[in-house]
């Protein structure tokens, strides 16, 4: 499970303090009207940053994971729904550049897709199995020159915009060997039908859209893979989870490093008559949270940065897979905590609506859910640990 490509133009350069405060602007206004970030997408595209994972070759700027992940989470300091939505995009051509690098070129079909401007989205997500991915709820029946796949995806993030995105359905045809079949459809494909229906807790620009696949035809060059049924293995499968489970980890602590800022600005500049050195950064409750939130947040960073490197660099870490579902899950975990401490020191002014505080604790509750939620990490980390293969499940 590596992503083993060159970096030469470095993704969080192209971030500059002007386009992140520009970013960080619109952010409220979007959750106010749960609105999509049309002008943050614009402003991201015209400046190269969903090309970033692309190999030179494709356009793009050959950057590699750690320096994504770097990027996502400077981004998401500013606008954690904007991150996230591009994180779909970026962990698929991230996840393609990888294997292209390692020789792999069966889904270079992405690369090209992206290159010529397609904004990639994921579709894995269903109500009734707890498994994405490697299960599915939606039907993949085999016919001449491809698949006709029927079923209905949950959280598309990139709703208003995405133009291909990547499914997975179960294709029963032999009962002795069910498989799952990963394959892209397009928007405009026939039988695609994409609903309107967000209208969400937190990460509500992100405007993850319901899509209905209603017998909808894949031609065989935009099928990825067919492989057995709860089968981890496959390259494929590796170099994509990797890409976005340690994205996902880094827009939640990006969204906690904006906290962190936001408490320390109060602390140090919140006043009260009770205390005789006036600023509340003089109580000893309030340096013990920041101390905390401080050392969350340090933990938290060392352990994305260190896990992601180590991927970029193709350190083959015997228990990568468990390593990676690991630090998702931590990094979540440490980010909710920090914003939960953030939340204690700004105090009360923190609930009012439309206050960036009051967003971001919103949209960082999200994180439990993203990618694999606390009960399908630890039960994937575990049986990782312990030799147990993962199907039979139980």
């Amino acid at each position: 499970m590596t992503i083993t490509q060159p970096s030469a133009t470095r993704a969080v350069d192209l971030l500059d303090d002007e386009l992140i405060e520009r970013c960080r602007a619109r952010a409220g206004g979007y959750d106010r009207d749960n609105r999509f970030f049309t002008e943050d997408l614009t402003e991201l595209r015209d400046v190269g940053y969903l090309d970033v994972a692309l190999p030179h070759s494709y356009g793009g700027a050959g950057a590699d994971l750690a320096d994504v992940v770097d990027a996502q989470r400077r981004l998401a300091s500013a606008a954690p729904a904007t991150a996230l939505a591009l994180s779909m995009h970026l962990y698929f051509t991230g996840g393609a550049a990888s294997l292209h690098a390692q020789g792999d070129t069966s889904v270079d079909f992405l690369l090209e897709a992206a290159a010529a401007g397609d904004i990639i989205a994921s579709g894995h997500a269903e109500t009734g199995n707890d498994m994405p991915v490697l299960l599915s709820t939606s039907r993949a029946e085999r016919v001449d020159g491809g698949y006709v796949i029927t079923g209905r995806k949950r959280f598309g993030s990139l709703g208003p915009v995405w133009t291909m995105m990547g499914v997975n359905a179960l294709d029963a045809g032999n009962p002795e060997d069910p498989r799952v079949v990963h394959a892209f459809v397009r928007r405009d494909d026939p039988h695609v039908h994409v609903q309107d229906q967000w209208d969400t807790l937190g990460m509500r620009a992100t405007q993850s859209y319901d899509t209905v696949l209603d017998g909808v035809f894949v031609p065989d060059e935009r099928v990825a893979r067919s492989l057995p049924a709860g089968d981890p293995t496959d390259p494929f499968f590796g170099a994509m989870s990797t890409s976005a489970f340690l994205q996902f980890g880094a827009v939640y602590l990006g969204a906690a490093d904006r906290a962190f800022e936001l408490a320390v600005a109060s602390a140090t500049s919140k006043t009260s008559i009770a205390i005789a050195r006036q600023t509340m950064a003089h109580h000893p409750l309030v340096q013990a949270d920041i101390a905390e939130m401080y050392t969350d947040r340090f933990t938290a960073s060392t352990l994305l940065t260190t896990t992601a490197r180590d991927v970029t660099a193709g350190i083959q870490h015997p228990d990568a897979p468990a390593q990676v579902f690991a630090t998702k899950q931590r990094v979540v975990e440490l980010a909710m905590a920090i914003v939960d401490r953030a939340m204690d020191v700004v105090g009360g002014s923190s609930l009012a609506r439309g206050t960036e505080l009051e967003r971001i604790y919103r949209d960082v509750t999200c994180g439990r859910f993203n990618g694999v939620n606390r009960h399908l990490a630890t039960e994937i980390i575990g049986k990782a640990v312990l030799g147990v293969a993962p199907q039979p499940r139980w």
